[in-house]
């Protein structure tokens, strides 16, 4: 097999964390030939120590897990990491200096594909945690692209339904209705775009669910390790990673 690095994934919520999976294995092969992917190890926490952290503000006790579930991952073989959560990005922001490799970070990924796209402004969806939060705004102002969120009884139920549905993997329609109705507000504010910033939500909401083009922040990500895993490596060429 030609060589591919060794990609580790910090998981945090199963959902989201098994499509980033499932997306790196089941597109390596473009890449790298038929059923060929780059090795891959996982390694999580369960979520509730991570919202333990999260609901008291404890960011930097937070990105001390990500850290620590990274060392594991390393120890494994791991040479680079990601970590198919939106919201803990926020914590790994804080320590992602001393990660023993390098960390691709979700949002300046999706933000890089945005402004391939030539996107202006982007909505923004996610864990009410990750919609009030920098982690967006500050990688979207890097590239010049504005940025608008939901109204706070909006933001309200979105986190309800991602906490209560998504993450169990349920998937209803009422949800999904729902958010085709804040994606159409969003446009209404000028957005020429939505952020799938919830690793789960693309597993609930498609481009062709929605009122606004998406860009799918996991398997964004997954592509974006699949490149950096597989860059100099003999193979098949990819013509859309994005």
């Amino acid at each position: 097999m030609p060589h591919a690095k060794h990609v580790g994934i910090v998981a945090v919520s199963a959902e989201g964390a098994a499509l980033c999976y499932r997306t790196i294995c089941a597109e390596g092969a473009a890449l790298l030939g038929p059923h060929r992917h780059p090795q891959v190890s996982m390694h999580t926490y369960p979520l509730s120590d991570y919202m333990e952290h999260v609901e008291a503000g404890r960011w930097e006790a937070a990105g001390r897990l990500l850290l620590q579930s990274a060392r594991l991952l390393v120890g494994a073989g791991a040479e680079i990491l990601i970590c198919p959560d939106n919201t803990l990005h926020q914590a790994l922001d804080l320590v992602r200096a001393e990660s023993p490799v390098p960390w691709l970070h979700i949002a300046d990924e999706v933000a890089a594909v945005a402004a391939a796209r030539r996107f202006t402004r982007l909505g923004i969806l996610g864990t009410r945690y990750l919609m009030e939060g920098p982690v967006y705004r500050s990688a979207l102002a890097r590239v010049d692209i504005g940025c608008e969120i939901p109204a706070a009884a909006r933001r309200e139920r979105i986190n309800a339904i991602i906490f209560g549905e998504l993450v169990y993997g349920r998937f209803e329609d009422e949800a999904r209705q729902y958010f085709r109705q804040v994606i159409t507000e969003l446009g209404d504010c000028g957005c020429d775009a939505v952020v799938l910033g919830c690793t789960e939500i693309p597993l609930l909401v498609s481009d062709a669910d929605s009122p606004l083009p998406t860009l799918d922040s996991t398997r964004i990500l997954a592509r974006a390790a699949l490149r950096e895993a597989t860059r100099g490596a003999p193979g098949r060429g990819h013509e859309n990673a994005s």
